[in-house]
């Protein structure tokens, strides 16, 4: 750990060429983005503004810390995973002017301080992925939150927390729920997720995924994607959920639906994608096949109970990078990947760049409309107004060269007529 002289609090500055040029690739595959960047730079929306970014702290987050710092803010970055922090990453960023405060591997104790750094950087507005700004405010820094203009959420778990705080009326300030956007969790969520979880699950374990059985725990936006792709690298896939509809859908979609004690007998890999605790736990453990892998791709690192492999193993040990190895009593060995943590991050380099163009896209624009709307603004959780949704989409189809067709003024009437 070194002190850089702008008072961050990262790994080691001479790292940061490497960084930037992780950077200038995302950089260069972002075109939604750069197009963002460009309007910034001449409107600066964020001019005289302090902006906390609590993200997985890679290239593309790092791009967007870039866009948003040429918008005029000061920008301060902290990590939302410590086990997905690329310290060449946040090295190139401070190296860039950007706080930073984050490295890899960072401890419990050390995580929370990094937080609580950031957020005595006194921020105006935050960008926030599973709430750890936003809780670590209202739990512990009331008073601060009185000068939080407001923020934007990245994730489900993390818009779970606010609504409940919003139910509760404790939310202290408005909260745009990026994640709810068409253009994240249509394209994110299911393609980003998809893709990025067995790049990371194939590149950790370098195993065939072919004629094996994979069971994903949880169907929503982010269940479908690891489904889909695993069926498409040749998997049989089974899908174990609680909500009967996303069960409907999955059957219909050409898995097997079963519940979580008969899938544990079969499975070959396990993707928990679900945001709760305690997905698989000891009564599952009891009844895997030796051999079987196991990985989180929902939030935090308790989808998993890792204390229950921890009182069940009679060895653990390390096997490979990021693979760690438990062995019961009677012989069986299961493997856990990344500690239970964001496999596609923290085994990985998340999700694919072209994807993220959207989602942070979104982010930065969502991030200035509650900026300079603050005074209409409630302290809720809003959704990204539809017509920000609608232009991160025909930017995208832009960058493409696709043109799609627009309603005649008969054809808008019709529509929004009862009568034909």
């Amino acid at each position: 750990m070194s002190l850089t002289a702008n008072d961050s609090q990262i790994r080691d500055l001479k790292l940061a060429p490497q960084g930037k040029l992780k950077i200038d690739w995302v950089a260069a595959h972002m075109p939604l983005l750069n197009s963002i960047k460009d309007q910034f730079e001449k409107d600066k929306p964020f001019k005289g503004k302090k902006i906390t970014i609590c993200l997985h702290l890679e290239a593309k987050t790092a791009y967007l810390a870039k866009v948003v710092q040429a918008g005029g803010a000061d920008v301060a970055v902290v990590a939302s995973n410590p086990l997905s922090t690329q310290d060449d990453v946040v090295a190139a960023l401070v190296d860039g002017g950007i706080y930073g405060y984050a490295w890899y591997g960072a401890s419990s104790d050390e995580y929370k301080k990094h937080i609580n750094l950031a957020l005595d950087f006194t921020p105006d507005a935050l960008i926030d992925d599973g709430g750890d700004l936003v809780s670590t405010l209202h739990a512990e820094r009331l008073e601060q939150t009185k000068t939080i203009l407001g923020g934007c959420e990245e994730t489900t778990t993390g818009i779970l927390r606010l609504r409940s705080m919003e139910k509760e009326g404790t939310l202290e300030f408005p909260m745009m729920a990026v994640n709810d956007a068409y253009c994240k969790y249509l394209f994110d969520n299911r393609y980003g997720t998809g893709q990025s979880v067995w790049d990371a699950i194939m590149r950790t374990t370098n195993l065939v995924v072919a004629g094996k059985t994979v069971v994903v725990v949880g169907y929503g936006w982010c269940g479908k994607g690891v489904a889909m792709r695993a069926k498409g690298l040749g998997a049989k896939v089974i899908v174990t959920e609680v909500d009967p509809i996303k069960a409907v859908e999955a059957v219909m979609d050409g898995f097997e639906v079963m519940p979580m004690i008969d899938a544990a007998r079969v499975g070959d890999y396990y993707v928990t994608v679900t945001g709760n605790k305690d997905c698989i736990t000891a009564e599952h453990f009891y009844v895997m096949k030796d051999g079987a892998i196991l990985c989180n791709a929902g939030h935090f690192d308790v989808e998993i109970n890792k204390q229950d492999l921890q009182n069940m193993a009679k060895s653990v040990r390390k096997v490979r990078n990021n693979v760690e190895e438990f062995t019961f009593a009677d012989g069986r060995k299961v493997y856990l990947l990344a500690e239970g943590r964001l496999v596609n991050l923290a085994a990985g380099d998340g999700h694919p760049a072209e994807v993220m163009d959207m989602t942070f896209a979104l982010q930065a624009l969502a991030l200035r409309h509650v900026v300079e709307k603050r005074a209409e603004l409630e302290p809720k959780v809003y959704a990204v107004p539809d017509h920000l949704d609608q232009y991160v989409a025909r930017l995208r189809l832009k960058t493409w060269g696709i043109q799609v067709d627009e309603l005649t003024e008969e054809q808008k009437r019709y529509l929004d007529s009862w009568a034909e």
